[in-house]
């Protein structure tokens, strides 16, 4: 008896040291190339670079950049919204002047510091907009809550798991919140004073303090900002503009909650152990759209699956369609072969097409693709969820498509029923575990007198 219980304890020891080990490893690597992903790469001269024009006639957002990783979706999506209405001067703001980094690898130059801004208006902004911010080093996280706290008495607009750094100054104490399904279970223990909302799109509490739940979300609850600000005619040709099939949730925010289910296990999985990563480039052009080139990173890094780079023609920093100034971490001339490259943006066919030309000389790809502009009547994500399942799975594809909290009807999914090779990387690692224990069973205790 005492055997036995011996060979269960070695058997169970070398499963967890063998597929424990290697799936921890795996998974915190992959969360570290997403959620951790700081420029290491030298930054180049940003002299003579440009703050889009400030006019004091109008409100002014300030979309905040973290000083370790920002969510990228969370930040564009505030950014690029508010600054298609014309009505708003819109900055990205952060502590420091130095370069941030959005998640997956995207360097964001910022246009002010928190002293700047303040400064310049004499006063607080007329929006702070809150993406999710990394706050692994609470020192380095300070300065930027309390700058929050020291303008709490204008309009605070956190996105998605933004609320986590919302309700980190106690701002949100005794009121009622939303944030990212998946992070839900983590701030109902980390703020039990807040009211945490499963199953709204987007919560108000008296229009002075809005949150959103997931990414898209973050969709609804800024054009209802701006309808509140500008009306409905201008949130609704904004939502036209972009192919946004979800308006209606303007109205009703009220959805069925999602929960962590056999999708979520497969996300996990691919992160743990999908070992060989695709390589897909970004290329970065001026006047692209914020949206657009962050959904790139969002739909694809996230899954564990895919390692996206940002390339452009030239180390100097490229600037948006609406004034964003962004750096790219390769050039043509140094970026590693791909398995594809993405050119995102509705009219990357005319603003990158000598882009375009260039690198296609190069020879570093065996496939390009236009994503949006090659369909431009859909809506952005769309087009990237449905390639996202063509290059690896469904299940994959639909555990981002639930990340992205994107609930419309408009995707059409085809693709392999579940990632093939993430599962025969979890079954080579659980038999050579039961070799190993095989091995010092017959070693050391079925032969032990």
């Amino acid at each position: 008896m005492k055997k036995l219980l011996l060979r269960f304890v070695v058997y169970l020891c070398s499963f967890v040291v063998f597929v424990g080990g290697v799936g921890a490893f795996g998974y915190f690597r992959s969360q570290k190339d997403f959620y951790g992903s700081v420029r290491q790469e030298p930054v180049p001269s940003l002299q003579g670079i440009k703050q889009p024009e400030y006019d004091p006639n109008k409100p002014t957002v300030a979309v905040l950049l973290g000083n370790e990783t920002t969510e990228g979706l969370d930040f564009m999506t505030p950014y690029q919204l508010f600054s298609m209405t014309g009505a708003y001067n819109v900055f990205a703001v952060a502590a420091d002047n130095q370069v941030k980094s959005l998640t997956g690898g995207l360097d964001v130059v910022p246009h002010y510091s928190f002293k700047e801004m303040d400064e310049l208006l004499g006063k607080s902004p007329d929006i702070i907009a809150i993406p999710y911010m990394t706050m692994l080093d609470q020192k380095s996280y300070q300065p930027v809550r309390e700058w929050i706290q020291q303008h709490k008495e204008t309009t605070l607009l956190s996105i998605c798991a933004g609320a986590d750094n919302l309700a980190a100054t106690g701002l949100l104490n005794g009121k009622s919140a939303a944030s990212h399904w998946q992070t839900m279970w983590i701030l109902s223990k980390k703020y039990p004073e807040v009211n945490w909302k499963r199953d709204l799109r987007y919560v108000t509490n008296d229009d002075h303090v809005i949150s959103s739940a997931g990414i898209s979300s973050g969709i609804d609850a800024v054009l209802y900002v701006i309808s509140q600000k500008l009306g409905d005619p201008m949130a609704a040709k904004i939502a036209k503009e972009l192919n946004y099939p979800s308006y209606h949730f303007l109205q009703n925010p009220k959805v069925e909650p999602f929960h962590i289910d056999l999708r979520y296990a497969t996300y996990v999985l691919n992160n743990a152990f999908q070992w060989n990563k695709k390589k897909a480039g970004v290329l970065l052009y001026d006047g692209m759209e914020e949206m657009a080139l962050a959904s790139v990173f969002d739909i694809y890094s996230d899954t564990g699956t895919t390692k996206v780079l940002s390339v452009s023609s030239a180390d100097a920093p490229i600037v948006t369609k609406h004034g964003l100034n962004l750096l790219s971490r390769y050039t043509m001339s140094n970026a590693p072969q791909l398995d594809k490259m993405i050119v995102s943006g509705t009219q990357a066919k005319s603003l990158a097409a000598e882009d375009v030309k260039n690198w296609n000389e190069r020879g570093k790809t065996t496939e390009l693709q236009l994503v949006h502009s090659d369909s431009p009547d859909r809506f952005m994500f769309e087009v990237q969820l449905e390639d996202l399942a063509r290059q690896e799975d469904l299940q994959t594809a639909r555990h981002a498509v639930k990340r992205m909290e994107y609930r419309a009807n408009d995707i059409h999914l085809e693709g392999k029923p579940f990632p093939l090779e993430t599962y025969a990387n979890l079954l080579l690692t659980v038999v050579i575990s039961v070799l190993a224990a095989f091995y010092i069973d017959r070693r050391f205790i079925m032969k032990k007198k």
